[in-house]
């Protein structure tokens, strides 16, 4: 597989963030709901290998193969665009700001989290036979997830909302490297191998990634788990979210802009610049509708 140079792929990454910092309303939410939809499927199928086979490694193993598919056909989660997207504002590309930055989170939360929830309402019919019966053994686990995963941090209240934000942070520090990896590398094969790694390393150690989680709890809820939309916002979601964006900003963005882009030889603007100052106006005034 051929290779790219730090210098070349953080290059990439910019590129890659003020692209989608002018995104069209419309392609920014399209986008986000397959990501979501497509990695709650992952960790349905991941979920259902570990029930049915007794052996979590395997389903960590193969739960990369969600995030491969979604990287590979274009589509955008928030862990990722938390790291890419604040890089085109350090690199000052023209017509990037805070407010098209959180414009772009905003409606890739919105499409990921429409995604995920369809899924989790169609595996919901799945497990019980239309509502028609109770939860099978995958659904029992599902239940289970989202109550051991809020109440269980709520029962050791401040303690449990540092692991539970410390568990994010791992997360997207882990997943954004996958995001990273996917660009040093110009072939399929390549791409996904370095994918690969972090993804199955974040779901086997129990990090808590938000689109994930945007299945895992609504389907719990659905399935009758233990606990209300409230312990799932304030002891999950929120926390998680919070923890994504500082470990995928933090730990693998502003790293990597620190000592390969500003330390790199200049590198041209590339040729869609100037059209993309020119978009800058209908993509904010898009975001405010």
């Amino acid at each position: 597989m051929s290779y790219l140079k730090p210098a070349e792929f953080v290059g990439a990454m910019i590129d890659a963030g003020e692209s989608k910092a002018f995104m069209s309303t419309r392609d920014t939410v399209i986008r986000a709901f397959m990501a979501g939809a497509i990695l709650a499927l992952a960790a349905a199928f991941a979920v259902t290998i570990t029930v049915q086979t007794g052996n979590a490694l395997l389903g960590a193993v193969l739960f990369p193969v969600g995030f491969c598919l979604l990287y590979l056909l274009g589509f955008d989660l928030l862990t990722g665009v938390f790291t890419l997207v604040p890089l085109a504002w350090l690199d000052r590309r023209p017509g990037v700001n805070w407010r098209t930055v959180l414009r772009n989170w905003v409606l890739v939360f919105v499409g990921n989290f429409a995604g995920a929830f369809t899924v989790a309402v169609m595996m919901a019919i799945i497990v019980t036979m239309g509502f028609s019966m109770d939860p099978n053994e995958v659904g029992q686990r599902l239940g289970e997830i989202g109550e051991s995963r809020t109440v269980g941090y709520a029962d050791h209240g401040a303690a449990g909302m540092l692991t539970l934000f410390i568990r994010g942070v791992l997360c997207n520090w882990m997943v954004s490297t996958g995001v990273v990896a996917a660009m040093m590398s110009t072939s399929v094969s390549g791409k996904v191998i370095a994918m690969w790694m972090p993804i199955m390393l974040f779901f086997y150690m129990g990090f808590e990634h938000s689109i994930v989680n945007m299945f895992l709890f609504p389907s719990g809820l659905l399935l009758g788990g233990d606990f209300s939309i409230g312990d799932y916002l304030i002891w999950n979601e929120i926390p998680t979210v919070i923890g994504n964006l500082v470990g995928g900003l933090a730990f693998v963005g502003l790293t990597l802009y620190a000592t390969h882009a500003r330390t790199a030889d200049p590198r041209p603007r590339p040729a869609s610049a100037p059209a993309a100052q020119t978009d800058a106006a209908p993509a904010e005034s898009s975001g405010q509708g």
